[in-house]
């Protein structure tokens, strides 16, 4: 046996005595950012901000992605049509008429009509999606698996995102004299280290500038097109339809080109509903509609303008601005993109907790940067990953253009795994019936599935990265739930029913000694192997003896009242269940002082936590090939530690060393 309070090698994060959700067992995202507006927080008792306020917070941080796609997305949309040397004006209206009709059908029919009313108590996201579409078919394996391709996918989206957004942005300093174009790349670099540098010290000073940016993005998105289109109103006319239609019938395969394009309009759409519980739904639709969405048309429409007037335009967003205007758009440009940067990491940072609350990756070091807003965490590992692929993609692929190509994949899979899982909802949880259920959502999923059909003529151009980057992640998420499933299996095979050790131990007491004995454990019907161990190695047994198990629910938070609960099952010994929702942060000691109130009594420094390390070895005929084995144990090396993630005091921490083969 040993004992530390400041262990250095990780125990394995879903050891049997260790709490934490059998594997694959639930949905699990990480924590709220605030809690409703007119509500106190829940943690630290602060009011959030006012209705405006959180329109404002909203603009910023949900629309920082879509917001800045005109850098790019109407230009990599004419293409196609430029191919031929020959640019007609239906050939522009058509596209134009695309994007707007993209904008109108995605991102305001179906995510801020439809899934913002698709919450799962007050919590939104692809995983608290799963979470509801799981709970409706009574948890299905197959719409796990789509929630964690889904998943996977925003990785890659989280990857691409701020190289194509910051090297955009910045390569708008060739418009304003070519001498630095051999400085885009370098200065892009040094932005985005820069970016990943400030997340350790947290997101609250710098939000607080999102929101104001971004207003003042929104509103020169639409002042740089109104005199285009006060010259050429004859762009108006692409909000007809008949221009959409009528372009990718006369184009062929080449239309399905463009639309790959096309669809760079609406990326970021997912953080629409990914940033439910962080601003509620009507903040979220208010800034959609009354800013966002008629600046973004604005833009789009005197990005038209030019292109009719123009055709030979070979940047339509920077031309825009007239000379004196261009640096300062620029300056406003790159701070548009760190925004939107800056709101994928902080979604990924999530997603990870998500996946860890779930069972679905070893848990990682998460630091919480504010006091007042809970939601706000840095992970350390995940962000220098997500800092050595961005600089990767930057460096290799060096320009907007070359990576718009690997952009779409990721965002489309994404998408038409929502709107999959959202029609399952419809029907199962909503019962509307399936044949309603599907003429809602079948026409979303039949155009995202033609956008998704686009993208993946853009494979072998780059759309490869997300797809790599996916995969790669499937791999190990797979590979970690296999693992310890099979960790769980061969424990059984020694396991002691714990009822049964107790009615042992009243026949043939030990000697006792004072204080309580906490041991950590997945499945309180089993004593834990650290019980075993003490009594083996030490003989002797405390006063007070807790069998703990914790427990991820399907709710964003757990019920207050339930949160905790506690069970005689012996004269020295207490079966405590603990609950915490999937956006919670799993805190033993302090929930174990809600047991006062039923009546337990504890002295937290005359308590000591039992937790067991297991030294994981690869067997020659385990469940998995090798390769896959020293996945795992690299995984379960590289775990942080118990002690760490359920805020354990690490003075009060034994631990049990034993060895095992995967």
């Amino acid at each position: 046996m040993t004992q530390s309070a400041n262990p250095s090698v990780p125990a394995d994060p879903r050891a049997a005595d260790q709490p934490g959700p059998a594997p694959g067992a639930g949905p699990a995202p990480t924590e709220t950012l605030t809690t409703p507006a007119g509500s106190l927080d829940d943690e630290t008792g602060h009011r959030p901000a006012g209705f405006w306020g959180l329109v404002v917070g909203s603009v910023g941080v949900v629309y920082g992605d879509i917001g800045t796609s005109p850098l790019y997305a109407f230009r990599e949309a004419l293409g196609p049509s430029r191919s031929d040397n020959i640019l007609l004006a239906e050939e522009v209206l058509g596209t134009a008429s695309l994007i707007l009709w993209a904008l109108f059908l995605i991102v305001t029919v179906k995510y801020v009509v439809i899934l913002l009313r698709m919450d799962n108590n007050g919590e939104g996201g692809i995983l608290s999606l799963m979470a509801l579409a799981r709970k409706a078919l009574g948890g299905s394996r197959i719409v796990l698996t789509l929630g964690l391709l889904g998943a996977a996918l925003f990785y890659g989206d989280a990857v691409i995102t701020p190289a194509i957004s910051v090297l955009s942005a910045v390569e708008g300093l060739k418009l304003v004299t070519p001498a630095f174009e051999h400085y885009v790349l370098p200065i892009t670099v040094v932005i985005i280290v820069a970016l990943f540098l400030v997340q350790s010290r947290g997101t609250s000073k710098v939000a607080a500038f999102f929101g104001p940016v971004m207003v003042v993005w929104f509103l020169a998105l639409a002042a740089a097109a109104l005199p285009h289109i006060a010259r050429n109103p004859v762009v108006f006319a692409a909000f007809n339809p008949w221009y959409a239609v009528h372009y990718l019938l006369g184009h062929g395969s080449g239309a399905l080109i463009a639309l790959g394009a096309v669809f760079l309009a609406v990326t970021g759409a997912e953080a629409l509903f990914a940033d439910l519980g962080h601003f509620g739904r009507k903040p979220i639709q208010v800034a959609w509609i009354g800013l966002v969405f008629p600046s973004l048309a604005l833009n789009y429409l005197g990005q038209t303008a030019l292109v009719l007037e123009k055709p030979d335009t070979s940047d339509p967003f920077f031309q825009l601005v007239p000379e004196w205007g261009l640096l300062p758009m620029v300056i406003l440009a790159t701070l548009a993109t760190v925004t939107a940067s800056q709101a994928v990491i902080t979604g990924a940072f999530s997603l990870s907790r998500q996946a860890i609350q779930l069972g679905l990756l070893p848990r990682m070091e998460i630091r919480h940067t504010s006091e007042s807003h809970s939601g706000q965490i840095y992970l350390p590992q995940i962000n220098t990953l997500l800092l050595l692929g961005v600089v990767a993609l930057a460096v290799v692929f060096r320009t907007s253009s070359a990576l718009a190509s690997a952009y779409g994949i990721a965002v489309t899979g994404t998408m038409l795994l929502t709107a999959t899982m959202t029609y399952l909802v419809m029907w199962r949880m909503w019962h509307w019936s399936p044949l309603l259920s599907a003429a809602v959502m079948l026409p979303f999923i039949v155009i995202e599935f033609l956008f998704l059909l686009s993208n993946l003529f853009k494979v072998f151009e780059g759309g490869y990265v997300p797809l790599i980057l996916a995969g790669g992640l499937i791999v190990l998420m797979w590979t970690w739930v296999r693992g310890v499933t099979i960790l769980f299996n061969k424990t059984r095979k020694t396991d002691v029913p714990i009822q049964e050790l107790v009615g042992m131990l009243e026949k043939s007491p030990p000697h006792h000694v004072r204080g309580t004995a906490v041991f950590l454990t997945s499945d309180p019907e089993i004593a834990p192997a650290a019980l075993l161990h003490n009594l083996k190695h030490n003989k002797v047994l405390h006063e007070k003896n807790v069998v703990l198990t914790v427990e991820t629910v399907d709710t964003p938070r757990s019920n207050e009242a339930d949160k905790v609960r506690i069970e005689p099952i012996g004269p020295h010994f207490y079966k405590v269940v603990m609950k915490f929702g999937y956006m919670e942060t799993p805190n033993i000691p302090k929930t174990l002082t809600l047991l006062r109130r039923q009546g337990f009594k504890f002295d937290i420094m005359a308590t000591s936590f039992f937790l067991s390390r297991r030294s994981i070895r690869p067997a020659a005929h385990s469940g998995m090939p090798l390769w896959q084995d020293r996945i795992f144990i690299t995984l379960a090396k590289n775990a942080n530690d118990a002690t760490d993630f359920f805020q354990i005091p690490t003075g009060r921490v034994v631990e049990v060393g034993t060895q095992v083969t995967v």
